[in-house]
């Protein structure tokens, strides 16, 4: 596994690496020890995921349409 910080991956990084983790863990031949540290990772890049998504589905949500349903343009995202 790579040794790039979880808080610096993108969500595409976090999540192939995520992918990664779960297949070592689902084939079942990695050692406990190992398992458990495959296991504590696998946590944090599912939690990177999920607050890159939650952050874009923000971004999407702060797009403003018009009467018709129209993108007008975008507001800022408080807390962004």
């Amino acid at each position: 596994m790579p040794d790039t910080p979880v808080s610096e991956m993108s969500f595409e990084q976090a999540m192939k690496e995520l992918e990664q983790v779960v297949g070592k863990l689902e084939r079942g031949d990695v050692a406990l020890e190992d398992s458990i540290s495959l296991y504590e990772r696998g946590a944090l890049l599912k939690k990177r995921c999920e607050a890159k998504l939650k952050e874009a589905e923000e971004k999407v949500a702060a797009i403003t349409l018009d009467g018709d349903g129209q993108p007008t343009g975008t507001k800022p995202v408080e807390g962004l």
